[in-house]
């Protein structure tokens, strides 16, 4: 069951051949809260874990204090820096430094499409499988906790809440994966949400 759901996961994605340019694909909604103020490219880590008879999603659990996104459920990854050779080497970048997982256990495949946030960024997602054996060592400055989910949670319809709030005047509706006392919302669930998608598209 999970080798056949990690397929169909490499199938549903963009492939690294055909990594993803241009706007997010929800660049009109933000538009309208952010104007046409450039957004700063980043990089998100989708990770994929086989264990225990299931493929799981890595995430973080950001610390308190933090400027930006204290507290959030979101998935290792950062703005792409100069030296970074693309979105992936970000993302591996941004991985190693947040949670400590040793690049040459992570064997990114592909690509979900992009995505933009209220705080300004283009986030490209990186989807990649890790290997089940990592050991993590979170910095403590950004990461609180790391945690797994089984990535069957989020195929379940049933485990989606929707719901639309007012940001600065401009109606926006807000996806939620509540889960064991955690709330994965925002721009994490979209991406999420839009990894559902395609697996639904995908057979």
């Amino acid at each position: 069951m999970t080798a056949a759901l990690l397929e169909r996961v490499r199938r549903a994605v963009r492939p690294l051949s055909d990594p993803p340019a241009g706007p997010g694909g929800n660049h009109a909604e933000i538009n309208d809260v952010l104007g046409n103020a450039p957004r700063r490219p980043a990089a998100v880590l989708v990770a994929l874990i086989a264990r225990d008879g299931q493929l799981h999603v890595l995430f973080t659990e950001r610390t308190a204090h933090l400027t930006q996104h204290a507290g959030q459920v979101s998935f290792p990854g950062g703005a792409i820096e100069p030296d970074d050779a693309d979105a992936v080497a970000a993302a591996l970048r941004e991985t190693y430094e947040e949670v400590g997982i040793a690049t040459e256990l992570v064997r990114p495949f592909g690509f979900l499409d992009r995505f933009e946030t209220i705080s300004g960024f283009n986030v490209t997602p990186v989807v990649a499988q890790v290997d089940a054996g990592y050991q993590a060592l979170p910095d403590p400055r950004e990461v609180a906790e790391i945690f797994e989910v089984p990535l069957a949670y989020f195929l379940d319809a049933r485990n989606l809440q929707r719901r639309r709030i007012d940001w600065r005047g401009h109606p926006r509706d807000i996806y939620d994966f509540p889960y064991n006392g955690r709330n994965i919302w925002g721009a994490t669930a979209a991406m999420l949400l839009s990894l559902v998608r395609r697996l639904e598209a995908t057979t």
